[in-house]
């Protein structure tokens, strides 16, 4: 599949604010989140500004943004629209938060509530957004369990390396925030390379065979090209990356996503507080390289069974 820019922005960036806002929730309900209303609502701020850049860019790969305000009535049947739905819902009980912690009202029941609502909208959008693409039965690469997984755990770990850093920039570097980002890097790092190892093993359940209909005359080849030129079809279905080249950037997302970072984290353990909003800072930034290759990746290596019908034997 031809990688869109837009998309992959809105996924990245998206999934690291509801990240951020998830491990915020969480660690306000826990009562763990150190106090400072500047603190609380910069945080919850950046969470949704990061989440709103990833909508508004995803707007930007509909032919008619204007429309897109329809997809929410099909919630019942699209993962699309569910996206969409759960997306604003969040903003609700994340708003109120946000403006309750500006005014000083940082704990109590009310507060509460709202982080829960606030964390679980959090979980369902960026499940969601897996599941729109884990549900395309066309690709193989796609329609796994482990696609919705694989979001929210870089949503997990990009989302706490925020965190983090925000806990640094205002003079707070519990080593909670550090191991918190580690395990999240962790996780992250498994459920990829095992994401990777089951795409690679599955060669394909459909062949050329069982798309034109003729397997009983035996193996099926394409006498002429089914275009004398590149169509849409062709371009956004049948966009492939080498597989040596993608073999380079899958250990460039190892080593930028995952390895890097957690260095760099277990150097702040070690090193205790000092400097932690320096090796955050690194830490982020090659994450942030890592994770959009990840992304791009994604879709790059993803094949659509419509290339059956343009000479590929099985998809």
């Amino acid at each position: 599949m031809h990688p869109a820019y837009s998309v992959i922005l809105f996924t990245t960036a998206s999934g690291a604010g509801y990240g951020l806002l998830f491990w915020l929730s969480v660690m306000h309900l826990l009562g763990v989140a150190p106090d400072g209303r500047w603190l609380l609502f910069v945080a919850i701020a950046v969470a949704l500004a990061l989440v709103t850049i990833g909508l508004l860019a995803s707007t930007l790969h509909l032919g008619r943004p204007e429309r897109a305000v329809g997809a929410f009535s099909q919630w019942r049947t699209s993962w699309l629209s569910r996206e969409g739905v759960a997306a604003v819902a969040t903003y609700v009980p994340s708003g109120l938060l946000a403006l309750m912690w500006l005014l000083g009202f940082g704990s109590g029941v009310v507060s509460a509530l709202l982080a829960l609502l606030a964390a679980v909208g959090a979980v369902v959008t960026v499940y969601c957004t897996g599941m729109i693409y884990a549900s395309l039965r066309t690709i193989r690469q796609w329609n796994l369990e482990l696609v919705p997984a694989g979001y929210l755990a870089m949503a997990a770990a990009t989302g706490a390396l925020l965190f983090g850093f925000l806990l640094a920039l205002f003079g707070h570097a519990p080593s909670w925030a550090a191991t918190l980002s580690l395990l999240g890097l962790g996780v992250g790092a498994a459920l990829k390379v095992y994401y990777w190892q089951t795409i690679d093993a599955d060669e394909g359940q459909y062949t050329s065979e069982m798309a034109t209909g003729l397997g009983h005359l035996g193996q099926v080849k394409p006498l002429d090209p089914p275009h004398t030129r590149p169509n849409f079809v062709m371009r956004e279905m049948g966009y492939e990356v080498a597989r040596k080249h993608a073999h380079k950037l899958r250990r460039l997302v190892l080593a930028c996503l995952f390895a890097v970072p957690a260095l760099l984290l277990l150097a702040l353990l070690t090193v205790g507080g000092s400097g932690a909003m320096a090796f955050y800072f690194l830490a982020i930034g090659f994450a942030a390289v890592g994770v959009f290759v990840e992304r791009w990746l994604f879709f790059a290596e993803a094949e659509h069974v419509s290339m059956l019908f343009y000479g590929k034997q099985r998809a």
